[in-house]
């Protein structure tokens, strides 16, 4: 059965489209070589995603134990966290091109691959310098596995409330794999040690390309015609890299130092010759019709704060628990599963309001609800106790983080046509990743200028007003309901 196109919608309503509950796609949108039923393909998507997004804060509580069985320095251990989200926000955006122009299974499964290798590699390191490399393949492998996932679930869920509840359902998998991390890697560190952060990847990474290989159906020859824009996506990826990098050198450096300026210069010079190249190119990697989608633009530009808030509230989270209130790594990973299933029933939940409310006004509300835990947290006496003072703030900041994964997704696709469901994957996904490099970085020197419970107010404060910008960008950016958003063809 032929993939229907999607059909124009309104951005606060998506419309229903009625469905075979049995119906199947394949990635490249044409009639399936052999069944697959979409519960499958969202199983298969979640699980990835799942994968992916734990490895983003599985490490950090268990670095003080990696440090000492390796026997490195901190600005050496630092490297063990930002390799991976350094290939992963820089590859993000050719992985999803990667995905509409070779085929959405091949990356799919050529992203799981080098995922799973990479975290057997990093569980088995013996040095610093191969662990940060698995990280880094880690990274790229994430890279390729996330935007081809969300672009599986955007071909095979026709847009509207089907869309919605799968989507719903992969953000708040997203959500919840991003908190639980740190609740894992705590116990994981406790218990069988820190190597077991990367080993517990490798069985199921084995079992997911098996169910892969042999469920879904075949690209078929080629997942879009013509050429991929080889220029566009160097110097997009190498400015993005740069950017992540400069980020987080201005943590040991500051922002004015000479190195930090250099980077910053030298990303900027990659990123506008970016532009230039994609003004010129007759297969642009980003067409500028897709940035005349208006919900897309303004879901990357939400996504880019609401992220920035949401890693530097957990980061500062972290930090206030084991170094002001005297937590353990394993302390204060428990300590974070209130926001963990907060942002799980959240998601799912927001999948379904997203139908009603509409995809921004379920944005305001959940950055509104990060901002009020926020500034909740930035009142914190020195002797909070955890029901008290901490549990509110964490409540709160759950689910509104869990409102704003399925909304800032849904809103990032609709109106795309399959054909650029990976590309407008990957780039929202680059944005949440960079949005959350950038946030960590920037909390960092608003820490290290304050001095004790004070440097941590300020830290939080600071948080607020991301997501304060974030809520200012949705309530203007997204389109009100009565008025169609652009549909790409």
């Amino acid at each position: 059965m032929p993939t229907r196109t999607p059909e124009p919608t309104r951005n606060d309503r998506p419309p229903t489209h009625s469905t075979r509950e049995h119906e199947t796609l394949t990635p490249a949108g044409r009639a399936p070589a052999r069944p697959v039923r979409r519960r499958l393909v969202l199983a298969l998507a979640c699980a990835t995603m799942a994968m992916a997004g734990l490895d983003i804060a599985i490490v950090n509580v268990a670095l003080p134990s990696i440090q000492r069985d390796l026997g490195v320095g901190h600005s050496t251990l630092q490297w063990v966290v930002v390799a991976y989200g350094l290939l992963l926000g820089g590859f993000l955006l050719l992985g999803g091109r990667l995905a509409d122009h070779l085929g959405r299974r091949r990356i799919f499964l050529a992203g799981l691959t080098v995922f799973t290798a990479a975290s057997f590699l990093a569980g088995a390191a013996q040095d610093a310098g191969l662990l940060i490399a698995a990280r880094g393949v880690q990274g790229f492998g994430a890279a390729l596995v996330v935007p081809s996932a969300l672009s599986l679930l955007a071909v095979t869920f026709h847009e509207g409330p089907e869309r919605n509840r799968a989507i719903g359902l992969f953000g708040a998998v997203g959500g919840l794999a991003g908190t639980f991390g740190v609740v894992l890697g705590g116990l994981l560190a406790s218990g069988p040690g820190w190597r077991w952060s990367f080993f517990i990847n490798v069985p199921i990474g084995v079992v997911l390309v098996a169910i892969a290989l042999v469920f879904l159906a075949p690209d078929g020859r080629s997942g879009r015609a013509g050429r991929l824009d080889v220029a566009g996506a160097a110097t997009v990826t190498g400015g993005l890299l740069l950017s992540v990098y400069a980020l987080h050198h201005t943590v040991e450096h500051g922002w004015f130092s000479g190195s930090a300026l250099a980077l910053f210069v030298a990303a900027a010079a990659l990123l506008a010759v970016f532009v230039r190249i994609e003004a010129r190119s007759t297969a642009p990697l980003v067409p500028t019709a897709l940035l005349r989608n208006r919900s897309l633009v303004a879901a990357n530009l939400t996504a880019f704060f609401g992220f920035c808030a949401l890693l530097s509230f957990i980061f500062v989270g972290s930090l206030l628990m084991q170094q002001v209130l005297a937590y353990s790594p394993a302390q204060a990973g428990v300590a974070w599963l209130a926001t963990t299933a907060t942002t799980f029933v959240a998601a799912m939940a927001g999948g379904r309001l997203v139908a009603r409310l509409g995809v921004r006004r379920l944005l305001l509300i959940g950055l509104s609800l990060v901002a009020v835990g926020s500034l909740w947290m930035a009142r914190m006496p020195d002797d909070a106790g955890y029901l008290t003072d901490l549990l509110p703030a964490f409540l709160l900041a759950g689910v509104g983080f869990g409102f704003c994964e399925p909304a800032l997704q849904l809103g990032a696709l609709s109106g795309v046509a399959p054909s650029e469901a990976g590309l407008a994957s990957g780039l929202e996904e680059t944005m949440r990743e960079i949005g959350g490099a950038a946030g960590v970085a920037a909390v960092s020197t608003v820490l290290v200028a304050g001095s004790g419970l004070d440097g941590f107010h300020a830290a939080f404060a600071f948080i607020a007003l991301l997501a304060v910008l974030g809520v200012l960008i949705a309530a203007v950016g997204f389109v009100r309901a009565g008025r169609p958003a652009v549909v790409v063809r």
